[in-house]
């Protein structure tokens, strides 16, 4: 039912200029994910997981092809309306973390609250909240060299997640952790995503994460190949 998805792309091409000619990063994908999933996007380095996530998001401009989230197009969107929208009904897990390191804990979370125009009071009680959600209320005041990876990593979830965002998109998020805390990681993305209901696209080239999923869709050489209930 059309009226249910929250994420479609339709033809999705995204063509890089390399120099010697234009290097084709997705080749008419087509993709879609329905308001709560938990999708898994799979395949071997460089077949335009990440690049697809980018222009999913809205991060970056596909070069031909549209994507609607939540019923809107967002080549109707301005520059500015993408940002705002992205602020608002967007979270984001990047394998690298992306904590301001100069930032405490709870600083680094409620920085999109912030970025949105709420008050300093809500978003620090918000931010507060969602570190007790991630396990690491003891850890609000501490500082990202002061975390391990996995800390590092329940920080940004709590982050991505502080604005209540209707969709997360999560880049290789335990791509820099060890097994325990990878494991622990998914178990909570999975929780969240069950108990708060929010959408969420996983690139991920782990079987571990992808098997977690509700649903696996296969790339390679920029398009989709299938996909899977996981």
């Amino acid at each position: 039912m059309t009226h249910d998805l929250i994420i479609q792309a339709r033809d999705v091409r995204k063509l890089y200029d390399a120099g010697a000619g234009n290097v084709a990063a997705l080749r008419g994908v087509d993709f879609a994910v329905a308001r709560g999933e938990m999708v898994a996007i799979m395949g071997p380095s460089g077949c335009g997981k990440t690049t697809l996530l980018n222009c999913l998001s809205g991060l970056d401009e596909p070069t031909s092809g549209e994507i609607i989230i939540a019923g809107t197009s967002l080549k109707k969107l301005s520059d500015r309306q993408k940002t705002a929208y992205r602020a608002r009904q967007m979270g984001f897990i990047f394998q690298n973390f992306n904590l301001l390191p100069v930032l405490s804990a709870v600083e680094n979370v409620e920085l999109p609250m912030l970025v949105s125009g709420e008050s300093g009071r809500k978003a620090r009680r918000r931010a507060l909240e969602m570190l007790e959600v991630v396990g690491l209320s003891e850890r609000a005041r501490h500082r990202p060299a002061e975390l391990s990876g996995g800390q590092q990593q329940r920080v940004t979830i709590a982050r991505a997640l502080v604005n209540n965002p209707a969709i997360v998109w999560a880049d290789e998020p335990t791509g820099n952790l060890d097994g325990e805390a990878a494991e622990n990681i998914m178990d909570l993305l999975c929780k969240l995503n069950r108990e708060q209901g929010q959408t969420l696209v996983i690139v991920t080239h782990a079987p571990e994460v992808g098997a977690r999923a509700s649903r696996i869709v296969r790339m390679r050489d920029g398009q989709v190949l299938g996909e899977q209930s996981a």
